[in-house]
Parts: structure tokens; C-alpha cells; sequence
């Protein structure tokens, strides 16, 4: 048989790549004769830059950007070269979780109010120094809920009475007209096709919006959300204002259009800046060439951490489902754990779907040795699904 193996990280235990080579163990384990092809996925979030270096000759970049909080954080940017590129244009990639994701902030310190999205300007800025033609950025994890002001920041965009590199604290009492280079700041992309990768396709604004779908899982508090969403709408209507004096086509429309409420409404600045915005998973099996390598297949293994609703929407096992599908190539998911019943995953495009861990005692088991217990559960998938 020729499987491919193409899952997303396991959050928190392994890396795709990892995750990949553990599940291609242990099919090997049980068929050493199969052709079996590794593949690390991503959907934008933690792990974007790591799993597409898998696959894409480049140069992997390593420098220093602002945190969150502050401070100097190390992030890499992924140069591809346009003979490389599924693009034909020399890429930059790019991983907002790298300057600004959850993982470095401890949870007990964690202030929405405060953290910023600085760091990942400085990375733009980084791929424009590199003669990137195509900047790609994946969107996802982020410890922030800005709206993208310090990245607008980082770009040169300043304000009048109002800080925009420190987190939302800093625009209460930002005046509509109050923001000043927007335009120049647009004018340095001119020519870039610049691409907002996100798992997610929410609004700036609103009940499922970047404050009040996501902020509290960054620590805010129920009784912050008022106050942050406040901000965050007067932060729109400045941006919206300084866009369309910097000739941007229909500027209104970055507040509603998917994505903009994406990584804390980092998609809404990238927007703002002349992006397209873009599936994450969908961009990430482009760039790998998902469907070259799973022409011919007779099999694809996928899988995350937690296999559950959100998967199927826009996230990797959606995006694997989605190539597949149209290559008539079965698709199995392995999984931390598994909260999807038989008809989603019919209607998914998906097989079946095995958990490695189902009770407390496997679970725990499980996270003590995560590589030893995802390739052991795929082994025994391959009981199954070998022919």
C-alpha cells in the first residue's frame, strides 16, 4: 500500500512533524512493506513555519521580535525562493504565534488589556528586507486582542493621543481621524501579495468576533469583554477611516469580511494592509503540494490533539478531507481524543476516526509518553485499514 501520513501538532505534546513520524512508525510497525509517506500539516497556528520547513526547501531565518509583553522573543521566517514555491514567487512565511501566541505568557499573567501584536509586524518587516514577493502569515494561538495595532505600529502607523503598540489599553480615547500612516505603510506592500492564513473565518466584531469569541480564553474576564469590545470597535472605525484616505477599495468592508477577527483581529490589520485572506489548512496543503502526494495514494492518515467540531471548519483534517476527496483517497483520522459521531464524519469525507486515548488512565498515559502512544495507536489502525 502507499499511505501518507498528514496530521496537524497533537497541541502541547507533539509537533506535526513529530506527530507525523510517530504515526509513520507505527503503520511501518505493522506493514514494514508499505510505502509510507510522512507529511506535517498546519492550519496557521502554532507549529505554521515548522511543519511547511518540513517540506519546502528555504532558509530558515532566526531573529528577535518583541513578545507580547515586551520582550525579545526568537521567531524564525521560512524564505523560499520562486523555482521553490508552489507560488512562483519568492515566499516569506510567517507564524504569529512565534511573536505573540499564548505559550509565552503564563496563564495567571496573562492581560488582554496589555499584550501586543508589535512583534509580528517586526516580522513583515523582516520578510520585506528579504525581497519577499509573497508573504504568507499564519494566524492562530495568540495570547493578543488588538486588532492588529501593533503590527500597524511596528509598520510605522502611529496615533494622536493614543499608544497603539501596547495592547488595547493603549487606544481608549483614540479619535476616528486620529491614525497617520496607514498609507505609507499599505504603499510598502505595494507589489507583495500578502496572505492573512487563518483557521478561522470570524469577523472584527460581535457575538463571534475576536473579543467575544475568543478573548476570554486569553484572560479576559466576562466583565472586561464591554470594555475591550469598546475599544475594539473604536479601533475599527479609526482604521477604517485612515484606509480609505490611503485608497483602499470599499474600506467598510474590513470590519465584517472572514478573518478579520482571526488571532485577536491580527487578520483585520493584515486586511487593512492590503491582504487576502486565505484557509490556513488550504494554504499550507497548496504550499506541500498535498495533492501531488496523495495522487495515487491508498490511504491518508490525518489527526490533531482534540477531533471534534471545530476540525471540520478550516482546520487541518478538513483541509486533508477536502484534497483527498477529490482524488477519490480514503481518509482515517488518529486523534488524542474524538468528539465527532459516524454522520459528521460521512459528511466530513472522513472514514473513521480512532482516539488514542478514552479513558482518564489512557489519557494520562498517554501525555507521559505521547510519541510511544500515538504510533502504538496507529498500529493498531493499520490492523484494520492494511490490505
Amino acid at each position: 500500500m502507499r499511505v501518507v501520513v498528514a496530521p496537524d501538532c497533537f497541541t502541547g505534546t507533539l509537533t506535526a512533524r513529530q506527530a507525523a513520524a510517530a504515526m509513520a512508525a507505527g503503520w511501518s510497525a505493522w506493514a514494514p512493506d508499505d510505502e509510507v509517506t510522512p507529511v506535517a500539516l498546519s492550519d496557521g497556528g502554532p507549529g505554521f513555519v515548522d511543519a511547511l520547513a518540513g517540506s519546502l526547501p528555504g532558509q530558515l531565518l532566526t531573529v528577535t521580535v518583541g513578545g507580547p509583553t515586551g520582550q525579545p522573543t526568537p521567531a524564525t521566517v521560512l524564505l523560499v525562493e520562486a523555482g521553490d514555491d508552489p507560488s512562483g514567487l519568492r515566499s516569506a512565511y510567517v507564524e504569529s504565534a512565534q511573536a505573540c501566541g499564548s505559550h509565552l505568557v503564563p496563564a495567571a499573567e496573562r492581560d488582554p488589556g496589555a499584550a501586543t501584536s508589535y512583534g509580528v509586524g517586526e516580522l513583515l518587516l523582516v520578510a520585506l528586507e528579504e525581497g519577499a514577493q509573497r508573504v504568507v502569515v499564519g494566524l492562530g494561538g495568540s495570547v493578543t486582542v488588538d486588532g492588529g495595532a501593533g503590527l500597524l505600529a511596528a509598520l510605522g502607523v502611529a496615533a494622536t493621543g493614543a499608544d497603539l503598540a501596547h495592547g488595547p489599553r493603549g487606544l481608549a480615547g483614540l479619535p476616528v481621524d486620529g491614525l497617520g500612516g496607514l498609507h505609507a505603510a499599505r504603499e510598502r506592500f505595494a507589489g507583495v501579495e500578502l496572505v492573512a492564513a487563518s483557521d478561522v473565518d470570524v469577523p472584527l466584531l460581535g457575538r463571534h468576533g475576536a473579543v467575544h469569541g475568543f478573548a476570554r480564553q486569553k484572560g479576559a474576564t466576562a466583565e472586561q469583554l464591554p470594555g475591550l469590545e469598546a475599544v475594539m470597535t473604536a479601533w475599527a472605525s479609526a482604521v477604517v477611516e485612515a484606509a480609505g484616505h490611503a485608497g483602499a477599495p470599499d474600506p467598510g468592508r474590513l470590519v465584517a469580511l472572514p478573518g478579520a477577527g482571526a488571532a485577536g483581529g491580527l487578520g483585520f490589520g493584515l486586511l487593512a494592509l492590503g491582504a487576502v485572506r486565505r484557509s490556513g489548512a488550504e494554504a499550507v496543503t497548496a504550499a506541500v503540494r498535498l495533492a501531488e502526494r496523495l495522487d495515487g495514494a491508498d490511504l491518508v492518515l490525518t489527526g490533531e490533539g482534540s477531533f471534534d467540531w471545530q476540525s471540520l471548519r478550516g482546520k487541518v483534517v478538513a483541509g486533508v478531507a477536502h484534497v483527498a476527496g477529490g482524488l477519490g483517497v480514503p481518509v482515517v483520522v488518529v486523534a488524542g481524543q474524538v468528539a465527532v459521531g459516524r454522520r459528521e464524519l460521512a459528511v466530513a469525507g472522513v472514514e473513521s476516526a480512532y482516539a488514542v486515548a478514552d479513558t482518564p488512565e489512557q489519557v494520562a498515559a498517554s501525555l507521559a509518553a505521547p510519541a510511544a502512544a500515538l504510533s502504538a495507536r496507529t498500529e493498531r489502525v493499520a490492523r484494520t485499514w492494511h490490505r
